[in-house]
């Protein structure tokens, strides 16, 4: 049997060479970072923690500590025009929708709290909304006004369209 140790050599050194060449291409963009948490209020006995939702006049809120819905069940994002400035609607997919639909008509009178990430660091997100569930929404569109500036909030939507475009394009495999 021959061993031809160096000729293996030349191609181990050249896909090291192409391999430092083609990098890595995980954070191509880091504008296009975006998370989202959708939390149930908790109830006042149970496993939970307190959260500050609002900045201008902070609201105390318990809610549960893992959320039913992140930006993996997201279909897409986008800032809207409301009546005296913007909201966000973030639309899931079918999944998303079902666990939407079973939360807000089991739990009406509590209140979704909202968590967003628009970047790396923490200073990039926060608890942004604590929207009331007044009915069973049946379409998987959860429409809330956040607690952010109209630039945080499209950055939070580039990312969150970023991020439910890789999800969406993972679940099809």
């Amino acid at each position: 049997m021959k061993v031809y140790a160096r000729r293996f050599n030349t191609y181990l050194a050249l896909a090291a060479v192409l391999a430092s060449f083609c990098g890595c291409q995980t954070s191509k963009n880091k504008q296009d970072i975006g998370a989202i948490y959708v939390h149930l209020q908790a109830p006042p006995l149970g496993a939970s923690e307190s959260v500050s939702v609002l900045r201008t006049t902070p609201v105390m809120v318990r809610v549960t500590h893992d959320p039913i819905l992140t930006e993996t069940s997201l279909l897409g994002a986008r800032v809207i025009t409301a009546q005296g400035g913007f909201a966000i609607a973030l639309q899931f997919d079918q999944q998303g929708g079902l666990i939407l639909e079973q939360y807000s008509g089991a739990n009406s009178g509590r209140h979704f709290v909202i968590y967003g990430q628009w970047g790396e660091k923490a200073a990039d997100g926060r608890w942004l909304a604590a929207p009331s569930i007044t009915q069973r929404i049946t379409d998987g569109l959860l429409t809330f006004t956040p607690d952010c500036s109209r630039e945080e909030a499209d950055k939070l939507v580039a990312g969150l369209n970023a991020a439910a475009k890789k999800s969406q394009k993972q679940k099809k495999w």
